[in-house]
């Protein structure tokens, strides 16, 4: 229904955009870490996006990569995976990370996403493995937060966390220990981190 919206910045977090057009609408767009970590500091951005009717909600996913939108398509395709979990996954793994897992069948590294067993990590290698080669990455990550890790990166990174469905107390034992290894991580390499030890 949606190819793309494009507007000013309103409102930024790692798991939403909020996107306002120059007609004066605000659209709520759904993202990943990856995303978020692509969008950076710019005012005005183009995402592309998929809008997912279900019987309680409709929601809108926004995209900064063409692959990033193509894998979330074909995991959503996956039966048991839905767009919070298709997200989940994208936050943990860039897209040629991600492309790269499938095609090698390494379901003991899919595994490591939240909420994913090992099953449904064998079904998406299983179901995806000849459709991942195909695709074209347009590597967009590039602007990817350079940020030290300060007392607002590591809050960035909690807030996404518990946007993400995961508990503060959890969220932020995990981060700490995280920065204790490496304080001079980015923002979204602290939530890629993270999100593979919760």
């Amino acid at each position: 229904m949606y190819e793309f919206i494009q507007g000013q910045v309103a409102a930024l977090s790692p798991a939403h955009a909020v996107i306002e057009t120059a007609g004066g609408v605000g659209y709520y767009l759904n993202i990943s870490v990856q995303t978020f970590s692509a969008i950076g500091a710019q005012k005005t951005v183009r995402l592309l996006t998929h809008f997912v009717v279900r019987d309680d909600a409709q929601l809108l996913y926004g995209f900064y990569d063409p692959a990033e939108r193509e894998l979330f398509r074909l995991l959503i395709g996956v039966s048991g995976v839905g767009g919070n979990t298709a997200r989940m996954i994208l936050s943990s793994f860039r897209p040629q990370e991600l492309q790269s897992i499938i095609a090698t069948g390494k379901a003991d590294v899919l595994k490591s996403v939240k909420g994913l067993g090992i099953k449904t990590a064998q079904k998406i290698i299983v179901e995806l493995k000849d459709k991942v080669g195909g695709l074209t990455s347009v590597d967009a990550l590039t602007a990817a937060l350079e940020a030290g890790a300060t007392g607002a990166t590591f809050d960035e990174a909690l807030t996404a966390l518990t946007l993400l469905g995961f508990t503060k107390g959890a969220s932020e034992k995990v981060l700490r220990q995280i920065l204790r290894d490496d304080p001079s991580l980015s923002v979204e390499e602290l939530i890629r981190l993270s999100l593979k030890r919760l």
